[in-house]
């Protein structure tokens, strides 16, 4: 199986016709692979993802600390 995002092959899991997959001719713990996403995507792209969603928040929270400092400044200068 290849990942949709990078059209990279999934590192783990064995090259099958899509109807072996579904047959129980491979066992649960062979047909995927242990993060998020399992079978669908790959490594590369399970990380940009965990990066990005990191990043994001952390931009949140920036945002956050400096308009409370913004509004510091303010009471401070009106005083």
């Amino acid at each position: 199986p290849k990942c949709p995002v990078t059209g990279k092959r999934i590192q783990g899991i064995p090259h099958l016709r899509p109807a072996e997959y579904k047959r129980s001719r491979l066992p649960r713990n062979r047909r995927t692979v242990n993060r998020p996403y399992g079978g669908v995507l790959s490594g590369v792209a399970v990380r940009e993802r965990i990066i990005r969603a990191f990043l994001v928040e952390e931009q949140k929270i920036v945002k956050k600390v400096l308009k409370i400092q913004k509004s510091k400044e303010k009471q401070a200068t009106k005083n």
